[in-house]
């Protein structure tokens, strides 16, 4: 029986660069947590914005943040992982020598950006809703830092450069692409699959008793740990690989288990 469902959010719960959970999703999630099932939403997002974006039930349900380095349930941190500040600064000047890149870094309270470009402005404070702070030089940003996080706003090609970032700074960090424009990079050891393993023994509850949906390579880690896998159908390129089931919609999957405890 299943005791607990973990799910990505861009991507998964969330399709279509919705910004908004569907009533639908709300409901669903509503009625599951009623009958017992622990619900997780496990996201690269800041924790403020998930419990925004689950207004009604935020209280109801548990939160993996920043990619795993967050992991809280009712208000409670449960875990959390630092980035080092000179690693975080070696990382910003790195990305700085690169144009088409904006950087997010995360702390707790706030992520911080530069007001430079007016577009990511908007897309982070107005449509995205995070708790935000903008600075004029992100390099001058004080910690601790959760995560560096950075999307490219033009090309939206994010292999070449991946690798690069990847051979330069693993394995002091990990570097994993969080979306179609995302790349973040997250303190080794954290990650969306060991958060939700410090859940599990929270809660008592074993893999095989877990479900779990996601996208993206953030996700795999989580995928493997459960026993019910859900890739999504339009997952990047290599993710089915590492989970049990595909579907096109975790609303459905949702309604099935909700059936099934009837």
């Amino acid at each position: 029986m299943i005791k607990l469902i973990a799910s990505d959010l861009d991507g998964t719960l969330l399709q279509n660069d919705a910004q908004e959970l569907t009533p639908r999703a709300v409901e669903l999630i509503r009625s599951l947590t009623q009958k017992g099932i622990r619900f997780v939403a496990a996201s690269g997002r800041q924790y403020d914005n998930e419990r925004r974006l689950f207004a009604g039930i935020e209280d109801q349900i548990s939160y993996i943040a920043e990619n795993g380095s967050l992991c809280i349930h009712q208000g409670k941190v449960i875990s959390r992982g630092i980035i080092p500040d000179e690693l975080a600064y070696r990382i910003i000047h790195e990305i700085k020598k690169e144009p088409g890149y904006e950087i997010v870094v995360s702390r707790e309270d706030t992520c911080l950006i530069e007001g430079n470009n007016p577009e990511f402005v908007d897309l982070i404070v107005n449509v995205m809703h995070n708790t935000t702070q903008i600075v004029d030089d992100i390099t001058k940003v004080k910690g601790p830092f959760l995560k560096v996080a950075i999307a490219n706003t033009i090309s939206h090609d994010l292999g070449s450069y991946l690798r690069h970032l990847q051979d330069m700074f693993a394995p002091a960090v990990k570097v994993v692409t969080s979306g179609n424009i995302w790349i973040d990079f997250i303190v080794p050891g954290y990650n969306k699959g060991t958060a939700l393993e410090e859940l599990m023994r929270l809660f008592g509850v074993k893999p095989e008793e877990c479900m779990a949906f996601g996208d993206q390579y953030n996700d795999v880690e989580m995928l493997e740990l459960v026993g019910q896998g859900y890739a999504m159908s339009n997952a990047a390129p290599g993710i089915a690989g590492h989970a049990r089931y595909v579907t096109d919609s975790v609303e459905e999957v949702l309604e099935d288990v909700l059936a099934g405890l009837e």
